[in-house]
């Protein structure tokens, strides 16, 4: 599949925010990339506005949430029709300036590195599916060789061409990790990435810090912190919170041997 960016060896209940439920642990996890793996929203974000200001459009975060949502040319028609005077080549020149942004340095999201672990001890294989481009996804992956390459498959939505909210993209990362949909669960950041996940028959879990809601609106279950997600997922011994409490420790409780990659 030529829109695979790489590919390693892949081997409910509904309450939401701390009502950490027992339920049916997936056959395989779909992340989003950005916000969800990588925290590079607030760099990407922080341009977007200065941007449109100097283009005519002066947004806040209230404002920009609204203009987000699906790849960069959508966010481009949205402010022009709300007013912004972007020249034709702007998608293209963005992205440029927002490569070498990136490349400047980019942070994992706190405990996503744990939240693997804890998929490892369980076996459950797990891979990314981003509207990201695979410049982009390289570009902030690649900071983090090690933790890349613990994906068992990276798409981007942009190369299939039906990027979210269609569900042509988790759905190929279904695929490509040999499971069904319904076995699926996807962890996303983004109302277009929620919609993507339902559309594909996929149980969402939606990771915003201040739980505002408006995933939950979209039918995701909403946690606020990466050390929870193994509880959620129904693979984790405890909450990650308990910081003395070493992922192997995890293994023995939950069964079954960490993936060799």
């Amino acid at each position: 599949m030529q829109y695979v960016l790489w590919q390693g060896k892949a081997a409910g209940s509904n309450m939401n925010h701390f009502g950490l439920s027992t339920v049916r642990r997936p056959h395989a996890v779909l992340f989003d990339c950005d916000g969800v793996v990588v925290d590079s929203e607030p760099r990407m974000n922080a341009l977007l506005k200065a941007d449109f200001a100097r283009f005519g459009l002066a947004v806040d975060e209230a404002g920009l949430d609204e203009l987000l949502g699906g790849v960069l040319s959508d966010v481009a028609a949205r402010a022009r029709i709300m007013g912004a005077q972007l020249p034709r080549d702007w998608v293209d020149d963005f992205y440029q300036r927002l490569y070498v942004d990136l490349a400047r340095g980019v942070p994992l999201i706190p405990d996503i590195e744990r939240v693997l672990d804890a998929l490892d001890a369980a076996g459950i294989p797990y891979g990314i599916g981003s509207n990201g481009s695979e410049t982009k996804l390289k570009t902030t992956l690649s900071q983090h060789p090690d933790l890349a390459a613990r994906f068992d498959v990276v798409l981007s939505g942009q190369t299939l061409g039906r990027p979210k909210p269609a569900p042509d993209l988790y759905l190929a990362v279904a695929t490509a990790l040999g499971v069904e949909p319904a076995d699926c669960v996807v962890v996303e950041d983004s109302p277009t990435g929620v919609r993507a996940a339902a559309a594909a028959g996929m149980r969402c879990f939606g990771y915003l810090p201040d739980l505002s809601g408006r995933l939950e609106a979209e039918g995701a279950e909403e946690f606020s912190t990466m050390a929870d997600l193994p509880k959620l997922l129904g693979i984790g011994c405890q909450s990650l919170r308990k910081r003395s409490v070493e992922p192997h420790r995890c293994q023995d409780q939950v069964g079954g041997p960490r993936r060799e990659r």
